[in-house]
């Protein structure tokens, strides 16, 4: 029970990542607050935790809308007490090649990974204050390394990964923790749509190190070691979680077997 009485926000809990985190900390004790835009699905992820002992709560929250996120964290405040410990997961992908990305389609990319991420631990701040808690920030590897008809997502990942090194440096001396996880590929519906047929999955698996797909509660249980305290001297770091895809440096045809 490494959350015992703890209170949790997981955005984008519905499905994939967020929904695997959101059941993993719950099952370690930790009273969760499920956001996301569509809450049916969330009504499906709570209710699940509760058949298992748990306890949650979901929250239809828009977290690129700042008052949206004023009235998630005033939620979860008056129903559970506090907050502890902040999980921003929520993400919006609108692919384009730079040289057509229009103005709007770049900027949507930012609204929900980065400003969302950004207004909830603004919002967030008093209690992690209060309460010496923890932000774990959710990037991706394409926030590291460049891709083709991703540079509005790769830039806003980045900058996530940016925005939780400035807030470590700003919200240490009140003990407040803010790190920051790296997945690679899981599968989670969002991987399925772009990968749906086995010979595309099978591809991808064997271009990792490890040789094969994430499962989402590999990535959880990272997400749930920064969270918890026996992460408590770590702060600023990233945690990358991708089967070895960004450790790789490809040497092309050289083979040294």
């Amino acid at each position: 029970m490494r959350l015992a009485n703890k209170v949790v926000i997981v955005t984008g809990a519905g499905q994939g990542i967020g929904a695997t985190t959101a059941r993993r900390m719950a099952a370690e004790g930790a009273k969760v607050v499920l956001a996301a835009r569509r809450k049916n699905l969330l009504d499906e992820v709570v209710a699940e935790i509760e058949a298992a002992g748990g306890v949650a709560m979901a929250y239809s929250c828009d977290v690129s809308d700042e008052e949206s996120v004023k009235q998630l964290v005033a939620a979860t405040v008056q129903t559970y007490g506090k907050l502890d410990i902040v999980v921003n997961n929520a993400v919006l992908m609108v692919p384009g090649m730079l040289a057509s990305h229009s103005t709007k389609a770049w900027r949507q990319n930012f609204l929900v990974s980065l400003d969302g991420a950004m207004f909830l631990m603004r919002e967030a701040y008093p209690q992690l204050k209060l309460n010496k808690g923890a932000v774990v920030n959710v990037a991706s590897v394409c926030g590291m390394l460049g891709s083709v008809g991703t540079a509005g997502y790769s830039a806003a990942k980045a900058g996530m990964i940016s925005l939780s090194r400035s807030a470590a440096i700003e919200w240490g001396k009140q003990g407040v923790r803010v790190n920051t996880v790296i997945p690679g590929v899981f599968l989670t519906p969002p991987t399925l749509g772009l990968m749906p047929d086995t010979e595309s999955q099978a591809a991808t698996a064997k271009s990792l190190p490890l040789g094969r797909i994430g499962d989402p509660v590999e990535c959880a249980n990272a997400i749930l070691f920064l969270a918890s305290d026996e992460a408590s001297y770590i702060t600023g770091a990233e945690l990358v979680v991708d089967g070895g895809r960004t450790a790789e440096l490809n040497t092309g045809t050289a083979n040294w077997d």
